[in-house]
């Protein structure tokens, strides 16, 4: 008796845990800007996670952007994924559409030059991550941030 319980609770478990994770890669897949592919996404990882460090580290930046990029880094080096690695492309895009989200947010507080300022890449990289945060490609000398 107590083991169907238990076998129940356990499948109830299981059952919300993959329900959960059916719902957060729709909403990935779908905060995933027009025109970006997710194996576009996984190129500029690398160049993210450099540009994320330098802006985390960068004491001029508003104290909640910075918590947001230490946020974001811990995220990355966590082994726990919301879609694991190993998964092919998909398993690394739901880190790429994080960083995505979380840039757009520090873009938005911080400014495109802060970006630009510590962009490590070179500019057609750049231009892809102004197009991957939805803001297009941006003029140096344009201050102004749409959305």
């Amino acid at each position: 008796m107590i083991w169907r319980e238990l076998l129940v609770t356990l499948a109830g478990v299981v059952a919300g845990v993959l329900l959960l994770w059916l719902v957060l890669v729709g909403f990935l897949l779908l905060r995933r800007p027009d025109g970006t592919t997710v194996t576009g996404l996984t190129r500029l990882l690398p160049d993210l996670i450099r540009l994320v460090t330098r802006l985390a580290r960068d004491r001029t930046m508003p104290r909640g952007v910075r918590v947001r990029l230490w946020s974001l880094l811990a995220y990355l080096a966590c082994p726990i994924d919301l879609i694991p690695d190993f998964i092919p492309v998909l398993g690394y895009a739901d880190d790429a559409i994080i960083v995505a989200v979380v840039l757009r947010s520090v873009l938005r507080r911080a400014g495109a030059d802060a970006v630009r300022a510590h962009w490590p890449g070179g500019t057609d990289g750049l231009d892809a991550v102004f197009r991957l945060i939805g803001t297009g490609p941006r003029h140096p000398t344009d201050r102004r941030v749409p959305g």
